[in-house]
């Protein structure tokens, strides 16, 4: 059983934050991979996935689809996948249905937890306790910032954990009816328990998801595109900055798709209606998931007459979001900003802006330059630094197959 296999590494949120362990010099930290002996006492059930209907009752040699690796007790934890060693073949097949079989797969077991429910104190001696032999600092850290020291693999898993424990935890009550929803599928699916076997459906209608296929029963991904905006010649770059980003700091536009848009008709829609600003040639340039809290950024080029007015009064769906200021910045600016110490650093204190604050004044704080953008670890800072080496439309080989594999 993956859960309690000797090799397995878990990763441990609260509220959305990763656990991170930090070298006592203070050296780059990394995200905290615990074992099931050090998160067992903090999962509640000795059953992980398989629960039955009372504690200690096992569901696993249940024939019932709706029992399958089912959760409804404890924190809301998730199995992300293993770990395969290079070339790997193993695929979804019929011969691996049985555990006996599933358990000749090779692979370490990676699974997630979010203790946001778990008693301080259990969690402190969670801390304590997990201290590894060169006394490294655990610690649980604003992602934002923390995200950006991860390695590829690192922000991958991550990435992946916090949107699936976001959904879990979000999704409380069933859709069709109304009921608690359970989880199943080791965290992946998300069922109503009134189709429970032993659910109490007197004088009740059948939930409606009691057949067929829903959307809702499954991770859902929401696609943003987010796009830098040249102008007729590509010598300069639309940036904006709206009411929750810090001081001095601007990127490029972006937007949810809306049902039955293609990418570039979201990208020009969005535009239009955040700048006042008609865009053409629409090209795709890459992607990155943003788990804040399961977004997908779909990175875009697109080309502008930079006569047009700029407007700062649209797209008031979101009042906190609205933009304050946008205008074009030459090659030269963006790229004193990039070459600038601190011109693609935004410090710790300044993420929770994005959620909270309320900043307008873009005002200009002592040791920074006259204005920030987004570093290379965002898709946003990607494709202004893109932009400015003059690589539009492509990220070079060399870094497209490091990523390969890792996303």
């Amino acid at each position: 059983m993956a859960v309690y296999a000797p090799g397995t590494k878990w990763t441990v949120f609260q509220a959305g934050k990763p656990l991170v362990t930090t070298p006592k010099d203070g050296d780059i930290p990394s995200l905290a991979l615990l074992s099931s002996s050090q998160i067992k006492s903090l999962l509640g059930d000795e059953i992980v996935f398989g629960q039955g209907e009372n504690p200690k009752d096992s569901s696993e040699s249940s024939n019932e689809s709706v029992l399958e690796s089912c959760r409804f007790r404890g924190p809301p934890v998730v199995f992300l996948g293993l770990h395969e060693p290079e070339g790997t073949q193993a695929l979804p097949s019929s011969e691996f249905r049985t555990p006996e079989r599933t358990e000749d797969i090779p692979g370490v077991p990676y699974l997630s937890v979010d203790l946001s429910g778990i008693p301080a104190n259990q969690i402190e001696t969670l801390l304590r306790e997990a201290v590894d032999d060169d006394n490294n600092i655990l610690s649980f850290e604003e992602p934002r910032s923390i995200t950006q020291k991860f390695n590829m693999f690192e922000a991958a898993v991550f990435a992946e954990a916090r949107s699936m424990l976001d959904w879990n935890m979000r999704n409380k009550f069933c859709p069709g009816c109304g009921s608690r929803t359970y989880s199943l599928w080791g965290g992946w699916k998300l069922s109503c328990t009134s189709v429970l076997p032993w659910a109490n459906n007197v004088d009740r209608e059948p939930c409606l998801t009691k057949t067929g296929l829903h959307n809702f029963h499954h991770p859902r991904t929401d696609p943003v595109i987010i796009t830098a905006v040249l102008d007729e010649k590509g010598e300069r770059i639309l940036l904006g900055r709206n009411r929750k980003f810090p001081s001095g700091f601007y990127s490029v536009l972006a937007g949810f798709c809306e049902p039955g848009e293609s990418f570039e008709d979201a990208v020009k829609r969005e535009i239009w209606e955040e700048s006042g600003i008609r865009v053409y040639n629409v090209k795709y340039h890459s992607s990155q998931p943003w788990p804040y809290p399961a977004n997908l950024m779909v990175g875009c080029f697109a080309s502008a007459d930079s006569s047009q007015i700029i407007r700062t009064d649209l797209d008031n769906e979101l009042i906190d979001c609205v933009l304050v200021e946008a205008r074009w910045f030459t090659r030269a600016e963006v790229a004193a900003a990039l070459a600038h110490p601190q011109g693609t650093v935004i410090r710790q204190a300044e993420y929770k802006r994005f959620d909270n604050d309320d900043d307008q004044g873009g005002h200009v704080e002592p040791n920074i330059p006259p204005f920030r953008v987004p570093p290379r670890t965002a898709i946003a800072g990607v494709l202004i630094t893109d932009w400015v080496a003059g690589k539009l439309g492509t990220t070079g080989g060399e870094t497209v197959n490091n990523v390969k594999g890792n996303l």
